[in-house]
């Protein structure tokens, strides 16, 4: 676990981060500018988080790129993970909404997912999305001939997915209307709709990780651009909407960085978080350049 820095010159000592449409692009890679903000976030003292929701386990290729050393919150906020993934906390929802969910989804016509702490169940592989989320988060689903009570029990997240994506916003403001206290509802993806325990959301990661840090929450920095990251935004002191975000998402914002496709969130950190002109991070780049040809230099 990281310890809690001091802040920054600008006032920041965590930031924390969405992972898809932020951290990586469209492809889901780290580009090399990626990591080298999070490292110097690293040496400017600030602590450095992801939050996402995907499973802890679809973000492990994330942890020693980035030498994450905080909780890792997968499923928005359904599970907390140490870095090497043991299990800080884990939040389930109620069986009875987590069925309520998916007929709910299935009658409208989405296909459904279902997740626990440990598997990702569907019902088939060649549903839309289950290819690309497999490339996505390194880890297959296992197929079932269809959901039971036995699947709701410790079921953590229920996803409606499809690519009409206006009825995926219809179904999630009727799903929100049924389930009110039951349970969180929004959309990760315009394709994705999530539904988690009641307090499995971002804004409630940002709190959670505000007091295992003890970090105030004036001094966190979120970034992200979905309509569910707009609830971190309004717990921390300062927040950023990706350039890929909608209008919507951007006008909650405290600033609009690039998109993910044009380094973005390495963008956002120098300049908003680090207090850095372009220039500071092209003389880092070389000096880091530099110093690599040395160091190769000395190994030959």
């Amino acid at each position: 676990m990281i310890a809690p820095s001091p802040a920054s010159s600008q006032g920041f000592s965590l930031v924390l981060a969405d992972v898809d449409g932020t951290l990586v692009t469209p492809r889901k890679t780290l580009t090399a500018r990626a990591i080298g903000a999070v490292k110097a976030l690293n040496e400017a003292g600030i602590a450095f988080a992801i939050t996402s929701g995907r499973p802890p386990r679809g973000m492990a290729m994330l942890v020693d790129p980035l030498t994450l050393r905080t909780p890792i919150a997968g499923f928005n906020g359904g599970v907390f993970t140490h870095p090497d993934l043991t299990v800080i906390m884990s939040r389930s929802l109620d069986p009875t909404a987590a069925r309520t969910s998916t007929d709910l989804l299935l009658d409208k016509g989405l296909d459904v997912w279902v997740y626990t702490q440990d598997e990702w169940l569907i019902r088939d592989r060649k549903a839309p999305h289950v290819a690309r989320e497999t490339a996505t988060v390194k880890f297959a689903a296992t197929v079932v001939s269809g959901f039971n009570s036995e699947h709701f029990v410790d079921a953590v997240k229920i996803v409606g997915v499809s690519d009409d994506l206006d009825l995926v916003a219809a179904c999630e403001t009727e799903a929100r209307k049924a389930l009110v206290d039951k349970a969180s509802v929004a959309r990760s993806q315009p394709y994705y709709l999530d539904i988690t325990h009641p307090s499995a959301n971002k804004g409630a990661v940002a709190t959670e990780l505000s007091s295992f840090l003890k970090i105030p929450l004036e001094k966190i920095v979120a970034i992200g651009d979905m309509p569910n990251d707009v609830l971190m935004f309004r717990k921390v002191g300062f927040s950023i909407a990706m350039g890929n975000a909608s209008d919507e998402v951007k006008a909650q914002a405290s600033a609009v960085t690039d998109s993910n496709e044009a380094d973005g969130f390495a963008k956002a950190m120098r300049r908003f978080v680090l207090g850095q002109s372009e220039q500071d991070e092209n003389a880092a780049a070389i000096s880091r350049s530099n110093h690599a040809g040395v160091s190769s230099r000395r190994r030959a």
